[in-house]
């Protein structure tokens, strides 16, 4: 296993301090009772840019040359990294360029280019903005900052497990969103290196889990993008993976796929139980604990990722108008 270590998650968290956010660690009561454990909420879904992402693509910034920044930066993105490498590259005044298939949803794109990034639209999958990336990289030499597969990204993604630990040392469980694996290695190299005692379960949709087939398969595995709700953990793995699929394998007691409703599940009550906005893919954790996906063992905590959704698709999820009126005790139209 090529593994990233705790001592460079360390550095990255001295790093990056101060322009990220140390995100609470919340106790859920309705969890709690419902799991019949202690259940606290890491809600990453509070960063500036609305995900997690933000952690990995500071650190992979901060770690460049300033020969390398001034190439300018490139990635390939779902929505949520392309966010957080947007603003990590304003913040430095480097130019960034996102590129993204036709699948990200509308709201993650504007908000991309809002951050002063250029946006290149390409296919129907992140394998297709993936060579437009190459491209640019072979053509005109720009500097690319993978959205996972990068052991600077993956550093930065694993100060969360550090948080984690200092915050509850009694933990037995951490539930972690998983698509292309950046955040969920980075998540168990720390806790494994902090709790030995923990385990780190992997959390991914049933519609296109790239790396849940391919950790099936032994080997990176090229997988069908499909729309789902939680389209942050679309996208494959890359056939050529150096990090990811070897440290999920290695690290990842179990990888748990949840259907679209039960996903939908997680985003409503999120909302309802907890005051939480939360996309598909940051709810991914809270929905494997309500539909029993999980052995809970003790103290457990659920990584909620993002809160990146569109605002529509929210409402019809939660049914804004059902849940005002069940508050008020009056039927639910």
């Amino acid at each position: 296993m090529i593994a990233v270590g705790l001592d460079r998650i360390a550095r990255a968290h001295e790093r990056i301090s101060g322009r990220v956010r140390y995100t609470p660690l919340v106790f859920s009561p309705g969890l709690s009772a419902v799991c019949g454990v202690p259940v606290h909420l890491k809600l990453e879904c509070h960063q500036p840019t609305g995900s997690f992402k933000l952690r990995g693509a500071t650190n992979a910034v901060l770690s460049l040359s300033d020969e390398a920044k001034k190439r300018g930066l490139v990635t390939a993105s779902t929505g949520n990294h392309g966010r957080a490498l947007a603003h990590a590259a304003k913040a430095e005044g480097v130019r960034a360029v996102i590129c993204m298939s036709a699948l990200v949803p509308a709201n993650k794109v504007d908000a991309v280019r809002a951050l002063g990034a250029e946006v290149r639209i390409v296919g129907r999958s992140q394998d297709d903005a993936q060579a437009e990336v190459d491209r640019l990289v072979r053509e005109e030499g720009l500097t690319a900052i993978p959205p996972f597969d990068h052991a600077e990204v993956i550093a930065g993604q694993g100060t969360i497990g550090l948080e984690i630990a200092d915050a509850r040392s009694d933990t037995e469980l951490v539930l972690v969103p998983l698509s292309g694996g950046g955040l969920a290695a980075g998540v168990a190299e720390a806790i494994k290196g902090r709790l030995p005692q923990a385990r780190v379960i992997g959390v991914s949709m049933e519609r296109g889990a790239a790396m849940y087939e391919s950790l099936r398969a032994g080997k990176p595995l090229p997988v069908e993008e499909l729309e789902t709700l939680a389209d942050s953990l679309g996208g494959g793995i890359g056939l050529e993976n150096r990090y990811t699929f070897a440290m999920c394998r290695d690290l990842l007691e179990d990888v748990v796929l949840l259907s679209e409703e039960e996903i939908a599940e997680g985003v409503r009550h999120a909302f309802a139980a907890e005051g939480e906005m939360v996309e598909g893919a940051g709810a991914v954790g809270i929905a494997a604990l309500l539909a029993k996906k999980v052995e809970l063992r003790g103290p457990t905590v659920v990584l909620v990722s993002g809160r990146n959704i569109d605002e529509a698709l929210h409402r019809r999820i939660v049914d804004i108008d059902g849940l005002k009126a069940m508050s008020a005790g009056g039927p639910v139209p």
